[in-house]
């Protein structure tokens, strides 16, 4: 069965189309800048050939048709004709508490989720936008939905609501949501099989650290705990966004700055983290660089960051009432040697020690700790696409 997997964002297309026989992306691309100057195709066979087209795409339609024509070319495709695509996955960040599973889309489910698009007002339109298209150009395949927010539905009362006037809750939907729900699955059960134990038995912490990053307390398989609310803004800070803060900033800034609600919401998304710490960059290579060249507010970005990461392992742990395994994934998660080692460095109380060889992987699956542990920590690269595949497949052979 040949799965596309789609993640419309609002001004690109992110595409892989997946042989689930093999479990394999058979190849990849990515459409951006669409509707502006410049916009372009990158789309890579999994042979190695790639192809870049300069091309104008004025909107979400035209980048996939253009897309379509990629995955059918004779020498850069994989297949001869669009029909033998079973059926398309989508990533939908937001799923509200209206959807705690992957569904099969139709015209009511459609008007389910545009109801939620003030939940994601950036990411939920093209979501829904990129489904309608593929209805469209491609309507022999069932399209399904997968939500970032569903794997977290599981996550108690207790934990999700803020302490705010309950009706807040009930008039508006505020609580904690969280996101990054695909990666930590599938990263949680890879992780498991690894070990070669049921996932229903172990005490897990994922932490996804990456330009936006987040981590979860996933307790005999299902997410109890996470630290993205009712944004992707809460939690740790991550390279542009500022996490977890007093919200007594918030109007004092806009007083004191005279900000907006939009601009101040900007500041706290796209200008602080580290980047607004270090002054420097959002991206972590370029910190540890500053950093060894003795630049100190570099230095602080990464402590904080550090800081934060080993502060929630220790409170999710706590919250689960023991741990058996930490993974990382995401691109720091992934690379980030010496980061892993000092986030785990100082935790052998919960039987963590860290054996400095085998941590010295990146972006490939592997057991960091030393043999004897009583906790295993572990790289796990993420796959978000192939959990799509997965939850499209099992939806569209029942």
């Amino acid at each position: 069965m040949l799965i596309l997997v789609v993640n419309c964002g609002s001004s690109s297309v992110k595409y892989k189309l997946m042989d689930m026989k093999e479990e394999k992306a058979l190849l990849s691309g990515l459409a951006e800048r669409i509707g502006l100057p410049g916009s372009r195709i990158k789309h890579k066979k999994n042979d190695g050939k790639e192809l870049q087209l300069e091309q104008d795409l004025p909107d979400h339609k035209a980048a996939l048709e253009k897309i379509i024509e990629c995955i059918t070319d004779k020498e850069y495709g994989a297949v001869n004709d669009i029909s033998e695509i079973a059926a398309v996955g989508h990533r939908v960040v937001h799923g509200g508490e209206k959807f705690n599973k992957a569904v099969l889309i139709n015209e009511e489910l459609i008007d389910t989720l545009e109801s939620l698009y003030e939940l994601a007002p950036l990411h939920n339109p093209p979501n829904v936008l990129g489904i309608k298209t593929c209805q469209e150009l491609m309507p022999h395949a069932p399209q399904v939905g997968v939500f970032d927010t569903a794997f977290h539905q599981t996550i108690p009362d207790y934990a999700f609501n803020y302490a705010l006037p309950y009706e807040y809750y009930e008039k508006y939907g505020i609580r904690k949501y969280g996101f990054h729900g695909t990666s930590h699955k599938y990263v949680s059960g890879r992780a498991a099989a690894i070990l070669g134990k049921p996932l229903t038995d172990l005490k897990v912490i994922v932490c996804h650290l990456g330009n936006g990053s987040s981590i979860t307390a996933v307790k005999n398989g299902q997410s109890v705990d996470t630290t993205m609310g009712f944004t992707p803004l809460a939690g740790l800070p991550m390279g542009t966004r500022s996490g977890d803060i007093d919200p007594a900033i918030v109007p004092f800034l806009m007083e004191k700055e005279n900000l907006s609600p939009e601009e101040v919401s900007n500041i706290m998304n796209k200008k602080s983290g580290v980047l607004g710490v270090s002054g420097i960059s959002s991206d972590f290579r370029d910190l540890e660089n500053a950093q060894a060249e003795g630049n100190k507010r570099a230095e602080l970005a990464l402590n904080m960051f550090i800081y934060h990461v080993k502060k929630w392992i220790g409170a999710f742990s706590a919250a689960m009432g023991g741990l058996d395994v930490v993974v990382f994934t995401g691109g720091i998660g992934e690379n980030a040697i010496d980061l892993r080692a000092k986030v785990l460095a100082d935790m052998s109380y919960l039987g963590i020690e860290v054996d400095s060889d085998r941590n010295n992987v990146r972006g490939k699956e592997a057991i960091i700790t030393k043999e004897g542990c009583s906790t295993v920590a572990m790289v796990v690269p993420t796959n978000e696409e192939l959990m799509i595949a997965k939850e499209t497949q099992a939806l569209v052979i029942k």
